[in-house]
């Protein structure tokens, strides 16, 4: 399991950039193009963005900072990976390698240009426009929730009745 998680990272990792790749050659140009979309509608657009910050364009301008503190994390990430797995947490072993590869995604835009590329625009709830390894992290942070608070508690339980 621990080979499939670390050989998971950086294909996580290459479609990140990959995608953001095609964001500078294709979208960048354009500006934005409709994406999905009902009658007038505007559900999801492809908006080429340069966030030079961090969630939500916050901390603008700090680049050594985040990438120090994003180096940090991913580092801390890492130690706790291995640690779960050697728990055999192996859900948790997932959801972190999924944290690590959003986290470093986004650390090559900022070591690379500076800023971050993003290109997806969820315009039904005027969201933020997010990129590929921007979905790793929160879908991994969710997935961490679900952990704490319901396979966490099963697995004490469990331990504590042996």
């Amino acid at each position: 399991m621990i080979i499939f998680l670390i050989l998971l990272i950086p294909v996580l990792i290459a479609a990140d950039q990959i995608v953001k790749y095609w964001a500078v050659h294709s979208l960048m140009p354009v500006g934005s193009m409709d994406f999905i979309k009902f009658g007038d509608t505007k559900i999801f657009d492809l908006t080429y963005l340069e966030n030079t910050g961090a969630i939500f364009g916050s901390m603008s301008g700090q680049r050594w900072f985040l990438i120090g503190f994003t180096s940090i994390v991913i580092a801390a990430a890492v130690i706790g990976m291995f640690i779960a797995y050697k728990k055999n947490a192996k859900f948790l072993s997932f959801v972190i390698a999924l944290f690590i590869a959003g986290g470093i995604g986004n650390l090559i835009d900022r070591i690379r240009f500076g800023y971050v590329v993003d290109m997806f625009e969820l315009k039904l709830f005027r969201f933020a426009i997010f990129n590929v390894a921007d979905i790793y992290v929160t879908v991994a942070c969710i997935l961490a929730i679900i952990y704490v608070l319901f396979i966490e508690p099963k697995k004490a339980k469990a331990e504590k009745n042996e």
